[in-house]
């Protein structure tokens, strides 16, 4: 068997070398990753812990920034009259403005609408909103009126109230008692101060009524 020749040797030797530097700077690569990526882990967690924090701070300095703007009244009373002159007025337990809208959130409203004389159109419910730049007030729920001009007493979950025109009506189930019987309702309007009140229905929910016989007939 011939000997290796030196050429053969310094071959050998030299992926021996470079198997090494390999080695030696994959075992570098294994260290530094090591150290790098718990860092690494520490600053993402960190990062997102730190928005975290800065989302809640924000959103509690934007609530007190809107709270600020809002203004809060006591037993307030607002006055006006619709397009022919006849008065309103919306008055609550509390009310609160929002700057954005203009618009007034009530608490335990009660409104009074006058066509003149003795025909008043009560209404008191739970809440509502008054927007006085749409001449509007919705009320409810838990809405009771008193139609000062039929005599009918109206329990509903919402009151739409138009301030310019007086016409008070909802979509939302309606019972009605009167001096006539009792009505049961989809929907309703009153205009004219309870001069004309109108119920239709919807669906299955037809209109229903009972008539209460006048004494004597």
């Amino acid at each position: 068997m011939s000997e290796p020749t030196d050429d053969r040797i310094e071959q050998d030797e030299a992926r021996v070398a470079l198997a090494g530097e390999r080695w030696r700077a994959r075992s570098r690569r294994v260290k530094l990753y090591r150290r790098v990526l718990p860092i690494v882990i520490l600053t993402l967690a960190g990062g997102a812990l730190t928005w975290t924090v800065f989302r809640t701070v924000m959103s509690g300095v934007e609530r007190k920034a809107n709270e600020s703007q809002e203004v809060r009244l006591d037993k307030p009373r607002f006055h006006g009259q619709d397009a022919l002159g006849r008065t309103f007025v919306i008055g609550a337990e509390g009310a609160v403005r929002d700057a954005a809208t203009g618009r007034f959130r009530l608490l335990g409203p009660a409104l009074r609408l006058n066509l003149g004389g003795r025909k008043v159109t009560e209404l008191t419910a739970d809440g509502g909103v008054y927007d006085e730049a749409n001449d509007r007030v919705v009320i409810g729920p838990n809405v009771r009126i008193s139609d000062g001009g039929s005599g009918l007493t109206l329990t509903t979950p919402e009151a739409v109230v138009d301030t310019n025109t007086g016409v008070v009506s909802g979509d939302k189930g309606v019972q009605a008692s009167g001096p006539l019987g009792t009505v049961t309702a989809s929907a309703y309007v009153i205009r004219d101060q309870g001069r004309r009140v109108t119920f239709s229905g919807a669906g299955d929910n037809k209109v229903r009524g009972t008539i209460t016989p006048r004494s004597g007939e």
